[in-house]
């Protein structure tokens, strides 16, 4: 029968039909979570919980997929962080930002606040520009207020070059806003240029295009380039913020290459 039906039509019945079952997957999940006391502060969404990842059970929300560094960086955007000067009025409004790998969950809001939001990217196609943070001759200096790379730098091979061209294009006082995994409570950053295969990699450093995987000396790397850095995790904010929008995993993770304590950093270019 499928053989009287020209192949175009099958592609695209096909496709309604995954976007179909993927809608009513969803409908059936969002029914299942009904309920309160958990709350996403990107998308509003509420219900009794969050869906699992691969790596943390309960930290993604159904709604939009945000997960505890969105949340979290929106709740510092919220001015919920103790650490001072870290809301949206402070970091984003009427700043020049240049904004690598945009989350969809953060993309709008950070655009809305900025006098001009420059996306880019190495590859991805809904970029501004296709920017290699390692080497942007592209961009001149001190060109932007902010510069926003959250988990970009861990599929950098040169991430001393990237510390310093962030350094470079960032204005006098400019901040990045940076994340990247880590593993609980390791001194040391563990990277291996030898590694090449993608087992390799997944298995080091837990995905298969990432290139290390950080460790607690991450802020004295950005310090030896020019930065004072501000260290920001769950604890930085209310028991209530914390536990509503689920800033850390509810239940911690066994995995070997889990990152249960997300951080932001904020780099403040100082020289």
């Amino acid at each position: 029968m499928r053989f009287l039906i020209p192949f175009p039509i099958r592609r695209r019945l096909g496709g309604w039909w995954h976007d179909r079952r993927s809608a009513q997957k969803k409908q059936a999940l969002l029914k299942r979570l009904q309920g309160r006391g958990t709350k996403c502060n990107v998308c509003g969404w509420e219900g009794c919980s969050f869906t699992d990842d691969q790596w943390h059970p309960g930290t993604i929300c159904p709604g939009c997929g945000s997960q505890a560094r969105h949340r979290m960086l929106a709740a510092a955007f919220d001015g919920f962080c103790t650490a001072p000067d870290l809301d949206e009025k402070s970091l984003l409004s009427g700043k020049t930002i240049l904004h690598f790998a945009p989350e969809r969950q953060l993309r709008e809001r950070i655009r809305r606040a900025a006098s001009r939001h420059t996306t880019a990217d190495f590859d991805r196609g809904d970029c501004e520009l296709r920017l290699d943070i390692s080497a942007m001759p592209q961009v001149a200096d001190a060109s932007y207020d902010v510069l926003i790379a959250c988990d970009v730098l861990e599929h950098v091979p040169d991430d001393a070059s990237a510390f310093r061209e962030i350094h470079r294009v960032l204005k006098a006082g400019g901040t990045a806003i940076l994340s990247v995994p880590q593993r609980d409570s390791p001194s040391q950053t563990d990277e291996d240029s030898a590694v090449k295969s993608d087992q390799e990699r997944e298995k080091r450093f837990g995905q298969k295009d990432h290139v290390r995987m950080y460790g607690d000396d991450f802020p004295d790397r950005l310090k030896a380039a020019g930065f004072s850095v501000s260290t920001v995790d769950a604890r930085s904010f209310p028991a209530r913020i914390q536990s509503a929008h689920v800033l850390h995993p509810p239940v911690p993770s066994t995995k070997r290459l889990a990152t249960n304590q997300r951080r932001l950093y904020f780099a403040r270019k100082v020289d």
